[in-house]
């Protein structure tokens, strides 16, 4: 206090209006011991079901699958686990390898030949491509599906705002749920900077039109931007083969469990076109040797955000990064292997498959809405059971099964519609628990 130069604790906030300070003491319990204090928080936890105690079918970004329990044992080691992000990379040698080894792997699954070394989530990785195109392309206007995670969209338009780029939704075919190649064409214009899909889609169908969507936006000088889930690139063409310029996506798949909803892993990679790479956000690490080739080293390349450049410089304003994230995927990807990765994806596809034809059997359910084939996600329609998503979603947590997302307000013109998610970690067992389930609540009318 004598060093601040104040003669008693309130002088700390004097800047606070006195009727707005509290006048009398916290109400805060005594203290307990670490035993009571243990048994108090499991009290509180045992209160949680979660998807290791009941068959949960819930996706929409943040997805059930099986966590590899070595890429755990090693992101937990010390020298991983407290590097934190390497602001001394000739010191960092071990975590800037890892951070290499995973851009190879992003650029290998996506077809591209950068990638940066992670973006916080899927959303915040739309937003940075929305910026990057626009400044490459000096062009006002992005153009995305209407089918959209609608809070990646949120994202998007809270990141391009500022930039004064307008965000246009394109519509559907309303069948099979594919961007509107008719509609695009109408909307597309030489202010248009980049297209953007999803494939797979929001809504778990696959986007079959994606080669030409690329061919339309080019022809108009406009980038192709496609977002991906990982693992259904075990199983689909990369983005790379059909057009794409910049992909992005959610790592979370890749070795990273549910969390709550967090931390994720922004997947970003693109062209190797030198325009496109140095107006790529966050840090791209690199490999060197020494001058006689004898020895090689690990280095940031590239880091143009802007706690490492002139803020005016920076092409981004993230100030950190998902690295132990990115370290767990390079690991869970070194562990599958091409081979592993496909059969992951053959195993999601197939049971989401077994799932579709066990529900469309219930009677008033009609699923998938679209016409089109499904990666692990499908919409499921209740609008024939006289009963609200809600009610259904409630009444299956009654019978222990977490069912999906309700999408009815995201996209009111589809009725009462769910999303509904199926992954490899889900057994015939479940399914069917979920299939009988669901008989039952729809009886109960």
């Amino acid at each position: 206090m004598k060093e601040l130069g104040i003669q008693n604790i309130d002088e700390l906030y004097r800047d606070i209006p006195e009727k707005f300070r509290l006048k009398q003491k916290l109400n805060i319990p005594k203290g307990s011991s670490e035993a009571e204090v243990k048994r108090h928080v499991e009290n509180l936890l045992a209160k949680n079901k979660t998807s290791a105690t009941m068959p949960t079918f819930l996706g929409a970004g943040c997805w059930p699958h099986y966590v590899p329990a070595v890429v755990e044992n090693i992101i937990l080691r010390s020298e991983l686990l407290t590097a934190y992000t390497p602001y001394q990379p000739e010191i960092s040698q071990g975590m800037l390898q890892a951070l290499f080894e995973y851009q190879s792997m992003i650029c290998e699954l996506t077809g591209m030949e950068v990638a940066n070394c992670s973006m916080y989530d899927w959303a915040s990785a739309v937003g940075e491509a929305a910026r990057m195109v626009a400044r490459i392309t000096k062009r006002s206007e992005i153009l995305v599906p209407k089918i959209i995670h609608p809070e990646r969209n949120a994202t998007l338009q809270t990141y391009v705002e500022p930039a004064e780029v307008q965000v246009k939704h394109v519509n559907y075919d309303k069948s099979t749920g594919q961007l509107d190649l008719e509609d695009l064409k109408t909307k597309i214009s030489t202010q248009t900077a980049a297209v953007y899909v999803e494939n797979p889609s929001y809504l778990g169908f696959i986007e079959t039109e994606a080669e030409a969507v690329a061919q339309i936006a080019h022809d108009k000088g406009a980038l192709f931007i496609v977002g991906v889930d990982p693992v259904s690139l075990g199983i689909i063409k990369p983005p790379g083969e059909y057009g794409a310029d910049i992909v992005v996506g959610e790592g979370q798949p890749l070795g990273i469990a549910m969390n709550f909803g967090g931390p994720l892993l922004g997947i970003f990679a693109c062209r190797g076109d030198m325009e496109l790479i140095r107006q790529m956000p966050g840090r791209t690490i690199g490999i060197t040797t020494t001058l006689d080739g004898t020895k090689r080293g690990f280095c940031m390349a590239l880091q143009t955000r802007e706690q490492h450049i002139r803020r005016e410089k920076a092409t981004s304003n993230i100030c950190s990064n998902e690295a132990l994230c990115a370290v767990a995927s390079a690991v869970y990807l070194a562990l599958l292997g091409p081979q592993g990765l496909k059969e992951l994806g053959e195993t999601c596809m197939i049971k989401a498959d077994y799932a579709i034809k066990k529900l469309s059997k219930i009677e008033g359910v009609k699923t998938p809405i679209f016409d089109a084939p499904h990666f692990k996600e499908f919409t499921v329609n209740f609008d024939d059971t006289g009963k609200s998503v809600q009610h259904v979603h409630e009444d299956l947590l009654l019978y222990g099964v977490h069912g999906g997302k309700d999408v009815s307000k995201e996209f009111p013109e589809l009725g009462g519609t769910a999303l509904y998610c199926v992954t490899e970690v889900h057994s015939k067992h479940d399914i069917d628990r979920l299939a009988t389930a669901l008989e039952e609540v729809l009886k109960e009318r």
